[in-house]
């Protein structure tokens, strides 16, 4: 057993610090892999659009009456602490729902054609590794790859609740397909062996879970702009307004409120371990935990930012539509630490490009 557990540990470091015929002369291990990768990439892309096109169209074709989106208005406005309130606001959104409810074909077939999609995607990521035995995340392509297929991931787990999360397909998928497409467009890089920064087991601690606190981050995004368009759609229909046929599947602005907070204070927990991590890393390749570095800065400014919404939402006069303007902030500076600092700034993180 202990020769076994031996092996296997040799292994899974061999293959994190790139060891093996790939990991010293900076050319792929097996292009055939890498090309396979590639294959499979632009794939992926294609039946994440065939899904955002079913996403779309299911999203389209709700049946939410007016009386039920007003009437989720009203109660969303009423104050968080009426317990009337939220009885009433639980039978308006499950009113809505139920009219919602038959004929949603087109979900189905989205979601079938987005677990397609990821599986391509994940696919795709397991053979670039294999490529180059190591994980494939030396790069800004393999980070944009992998970053979105942690996105979608996460998605697949919440779309197990089909009812629930149903509607936020197209919000998810859009991010996603954009991110594969300017990774593919601008980003893209032969594959080829880990600079020595990066061959530390902390490549794995550290990006794994900055990734995972990213998808959160990235849901969270898409949660609080539809929670400010449908704050103002929910205003709409509370002054007699008709309501916009495109939002009548989505929740209510205050369920979206509810939602966001909980993905992003997650996130947040996950953000705050990657920063730690990464200072560890730091002093382990660097000698020191903390060196003003562009990237260093910019996530500390993200984990700010997001403490920021956080202590905003709890904060009276400050939930709703001003909170959700933080977290969009937030997004704002997650995409700059990724796109802007790699590219305008020099520092030691400059190997991801």
């Amino acid at each position: 057993m202990s020769a076994v557990l031996t092996g296997l540990t040799t292994g899974l470091t061999g293959l994190t610090l790139g060891a093996g015929p790939g990991g010293i002369g900076g050319t792929p291990a097996d292009p055939a892999l890498a090309g396979i990768s590639d294959g499979l990439v632009y794939s992926a892309m294609a039946a994440y659009a065939v899904a955002l096109v079913a996403f779309a169209v299911d999203l389209a074709g709700g049946r939410r009456t007016r009386g039920a989106v007003r009437e989720e208005a009203l109660v969303g406005a009423g104050g968080a602490g009426s317990t009337a309130g939220s009885t009433a606001a639980s039978t308006a959104q499950g009113s809505g729902t139920a009219a919602a409810t038959p004929g949603r074909r087109a979900l189905g077939i989205g979601s079938t054609v987005f677990v397609l999609a990821t599986l391509l995607h994940v696919a795709a990521l397991v053979a670039r590794g294999a490529s180059v035995q190591r994980v494939p995340w030396s790069d800004a392509y393999e980070f944009a790859v992998s970053g979105a297929a942690v996105v979608s991931v996460v998605y697949l787990v919440l779309l197990r609740d089909r009812a629930r999360w149903g509607w936020l397909g197209s919000f998810v998928v859009v991010p996603v397909l954009l991110t594969l497409m300017v990774a593919t467009s601008f980003f893209y890089t032969e594959a080829s062996a880990l600079s020595p920064a990066l061959q530390s087991s902390w490549l794995v601690v550290h990006v794994s879970i900055a990734f995972l606190a990213s998808a959160l981050l990235t849901i969270g995004f898409s949660l609080a702009v539809v929670q400010l368009v449908q704050h103002r759609q929910d205003a709409l229909v509370a002054a007699g307004g008709e309501p916009s046929r495109l939002l009548q599947r989505v929740p209510s602005a205050r369920q979206l409120e509810q939602t966001s907070f909980q993905l992003h204070a997650v996130a947040f927990v996950l953000w705050t371990f990657t920063v730690v991590a990464g200072a560890i890393w730091a002093a382990e390749a660097w000698g020191r935990y903390w060196g003003w570095d562009p990237k260093e800065v910019w996530s500390f400014v993200i984990w700010v930012v997001y403490a920021a919404y956080l202590h905003a939402r709890a904060t009276a006069g400050w939930a709703g539509p001003r909170s959700a303007w933080i977290a969009v902030l937030g997004f704002a500076c997650l995409l700059f630490n990724f796109l802007g600092v790699n590219y305008l700034f020099v520092g030691n993180h400059s190997y991801a490009l």
